[in-house]
């Protein structure tokens, strides 16, 4: 089952990133990602109660499952939206790319995982390939491009907070469709007291164009993607689940180079490929480094 999961996974969310940037326009960008959780989270209810798996969070899944509401369904979204505005749909798939160096990382933090030797040469390796891939724009001192990178960077990090708490959920027995459907509904509530708070405009963009992206990503890019990713995350913990990502750059680059005007350039193809070798990396050591690790250990 893993195979069909992580094809599920990068050819949906790899597709997403254009449709994020559909959304852009009149509606606020809050608004716009209340709008998508909402729908989903619909959905996701309704199949619970049909296949009767529903189940209400209680004790100490009910702050875990708002946490994950803010991190997963809420913030990411906001943070990748608003990178959206400054960069290229595939440059941010390139800088979320890093969630499986952001998940070692907290692993690290949180659970007490030790960082091997393979996962801080990918580290380093991502990090390097990140610099140069965006060197071109900071070294001109683009406001746009550091202000586009740090939001990137921040809803990575969101995104990568989710998956902690995701993995918490299902250990105390939650299933990833009875948490992603409250806590899609914690992110949208959550959003909507934000846009009341702010006084900000309750609009509906008729394009076709905002309408069609608004159902991809509620539908693909929410209940089947999000689903079939914590279930990895479940099952094989969080580090190796963000593997997945490691695709993304791929299928989000190739469409943003179609639809956006995109252009490759030898510092951007050298960066793609530190990126994405730092990732590889972080799962999949020499033999060599892996032994140095057991030794190690």
């Amino acid at each position: 089952m893993m195979l069909p999961l992580y094809a599920l996974v990068v050819l949906i969310w790899g597709s997403t990133w254009i449709a994020l940037k559909m959304q852009l326009g009149s509606v606020p960008i809050e608004i716009s990602i209340a709008y998508r959780f909402g729908l989903a989270a619909l959905v996701l209810f309704a199949w619970l109660v049909l296949s009767r798996q529903w189940k209400v969070p209680r004790g100490p899944a009910v702050p875990r499952v708002l946490a994950q509401g803010l991190c997963l369904f809420s913030l990411n979204f906001v943070c990748f939206m608003h990178a959206s505005e400054t960069l290229t749909s595939g440059l941010a798939a390139v800088v979320f790319s890093s969630a499986s160096i952001w998940n070692a990382l907290l692993a690290r933090l949180l659970y007490g995982r030790r960082l091997t030797p393979h996962v801080l040469a990918g580290s380093s390796l991502g990090l390097a390939g990140l610099v140069i891939l965006f060197w071109p724009e900071l070294a001109q001192g683009q406001h746009a491009s550091w202000q586009g990178l740090a939001w990137a960077l921040g809803g990575t990090l969101c995104f990568s907070c989710g998956n902690m708490l995701s993995a918490s959920l299902q250990n105390l027995g939650y299933k990833p469709l009875q948490t992603n459907a409250w806590g899609m509904l914690a992110g949208t509530l959550l959003l909507v007291i934000y846009a009341l708070m702010a006084g900000l405009p309750w609009t509906f963009d008729t394009r076709p164009g905002y309408t069609a992206a608004l159902l991809y990503l509620a539908l693909p890019g929410s209940v089947i993607a999000f689903t079939a990713y914590l279930t990895l995350v479940g099952r094989l913990g969080p580090e190796k689940a963000a593997y997945a990502t490691v695709l993304f750059p791929i299928v989000a680059l190739n469409i943003s180079a179609m639809v956006e005007g995109y252009a490759w350039t030898g510092s951007g193809l050298l960066g793609l490929a530190l990126v994405m070798a730092g990732n590889v990396l972080v799962f999949k050591p020499p033999r060599w480094m892996a032994g140095l690790a057991l030794q190690k250990s």
